[in-house]
């Protein structure tokens, strides 16, 4: 790869590639095994974004990009921290910065509203076999697209948020887009996520502490409003999954619908 760094180190964690250590660096090789229905694995993105924000503290510096024998890699400097586990109100005010800084050319848009999380949650549904009790959860009611499009991570689970020195930093950029922020605070919220990441969902106080600190309470009003069509997206990818042969993704499905039906709309 043309970089003269000490032997690497594999790093676990990461759910998509290939991670290694190597002294101050961290190289990432991109895999390529197969379409994932609701997280993105694009490094032209992550690429975009960590040289798009360099120098915010939100992201680590970005050092070098390349293509190893046909495999996309890029490596970045390493951040000397650990995955975020407490202090929600923290979480949401660096999604606050984050959603206010203008966002690199080229990023898809995400999905907005109600209708486009249905459908998506619906082609995601057409991929699992035992669709049909979730299928029979969808959500009455509908909720329109937010007006402004703005930078959004993606995928900001506790996995991907780096605690250090008092900060927090995001890692794995691979799933940018132009979107609603409300898709970052339902990822982040998700039982689901932070089961599989931390391993224990977020109690009730610290899932209102996150909310009342995003610094846009119209924004957190939106993603508890459009709580059951993200909590039965999430199902449905869990479920996707779990048939796929991942054990632990079960447990993260019964969490996701648990949280959907507490908050489904339903027929008076």
């Amino acid at each position: 790869m043309g970089l003269h760094v000490p032997a690497p180190r594999r790093l676990t964690g990461g759910r998509s590639n290939h991670v290694w250590r190597a002294g101050g660096l961290v190289i990432k090789l991109y895999a390529a095994d197969g379409a994932n229905p609701l997280f993105a694995n694009d490094p032209a993105r992550e690429s975009a974004v960590l040289t798009a924000l360099s120098g915010t503290g939100m992201v680590p510096p970005l050092v070098q990009t390349g293509v190893f024998e046909g495999w996309r890699w890029l490596s970045y400097a390493h951040v000397n921290g650990q995955p975020w586990q407490e202090n929600t109100g923290h979480v949401a005010r660096l999604l606050g910065r984050l959603h206010d800084v203008s966002p690199p050319p080229g990023l898809p848009t995400g999905v907005n509203g109600s209708i486009a999380l249905e459908m998506q949650t619906m082609g995601i549904l057409k991929s699992c076999k035992d669709r049909e009790v979730l299928t029979a959860l969808r959500p009455l009611g509908r909720i329109p697209p937010v007006r402004q499009l703005q930078l959004i991570h993606g995928d900001p689970v506790p996995g991907n948020l780096l605690a250090h020195d008092g900060t927090l930093t995001l890692i794995d950029w691979q799933c940018p887009q132009i979107g609603d922020p409300a898709e970052d605070l339902s990822l982040f919220l998700s039982p689901a996520m932070q089961l599989t990441y931390r391993g224990t969902p977020l109690s009730k106080a610290e899932e209102d502490s996150f909310l009342k600190a995003y610094p846009d309470p119209r924004i957190a009003g939106r993603a508890l409003a459009l709580q059951p069509w993200f909590h039965w997206r999430m199902a449905a990818y869990c479920l996707w999954r779990a048939e796929r042969g991942d054990e632990k993704d079960w447990r993260a499905y019964e969490l996701e619908c648990t949280a959907l039906q507490s908050v489904r709309p339903r027929n008076a």
